[in-house]
């Protein structure tokens, strides 16, 4: 297993976090959700189980699509990643619907796009790490990889195979739906390089100060 560094470990915390976070703002919103989480929140309120379990329960699932695409072994380490996603949605459900039950649509814009921002802001962060990808990322950066294309467009597909699926199983599909398919690549292909930039300054920061207290 990848051992994380200092830096690499608040990293991925604080993307994980941020992400998990987002997600449950657009599920409170009432909306619609990104394809994927209407998904789990159909599952859950058809099937029984919470969201964050369906989380888990479909990234194990994925892990096998991708290990079929990459013509390699199952990764199971990114189950690892879908579980502190699940259990962080479960949590921040929890929290946030004694706090907020927006009701009027104004309210409900707010929640929703400060849940989207929040999704594309914790992805960013957590992928700079390069540590257990969430099985449905790790299919986004294979189709990036397979179709020699960018994060939009890898990201923008998956949402619009999932929004089909989500449909069948009568998810929460609603305007944020839509919105989340045509933002939440942009909004994830614009966070990226400054999380980039970020890490690698910190990782360059950290070199420094080791050299100078080494020399």
């Amino acid at each position: 297993m990848k051992k994380l560094s200092k830096q690499q470990f608040i990293f991925y915390g604080l993307g994980i976090l941020i992400l998990t976070l987002g997600i449950s703002f657009t599920i409170q919103s009432d909306l619609g959700t990104s394809p994927f989480d209407a998904l789990l929140v159909g599952l859950s309120r058809t099937v029984g189980l919470t969201v964050g379990s369906w989380e888990i329960l479909l990234a194990l699932v994925l892990i096998f699509c991708n290990s079929l695409l990459k013509r390699k072994r199952p990764e199971f380490l990114g189950l690892l990643t879908a579980f502190f996603t699940g259990l962080g949605i479960d949590l921040w459900l929890l929290l946030l619907g004694t706090l907020i039950t927006p009701e009027i649509w104004f309210s409900k814009l707010v929640c929703f796009s400060m849940g989207l921002i929040l999704i594309g802001l914790g992805t960013a962060i957590y992928l700079q790490t390069n540590f257990a990808p969430i099985p449905i990322d790790q299919s986004m950066l294979i189709i990036r990889d397979l179709t020699k294309m960018n994060i939009l467009f890898s990201r923008t597909l998956l949402y619009l195979l999932f929004l089909i699926v989500a449909i069948i199983l009568n998810g929460p599909i609603g305007i944020g739906t839509v919105f989340t398919v045509c933002l939440g690549g942009p909004i994830l292909n614009y966070f990226m390089p400054i999380t980039e930039r970020r890490f690698n300054n910190i990782n360059i920061s950290k070199s420094i100060a080791t050299i100078a207290k080494n020399g």
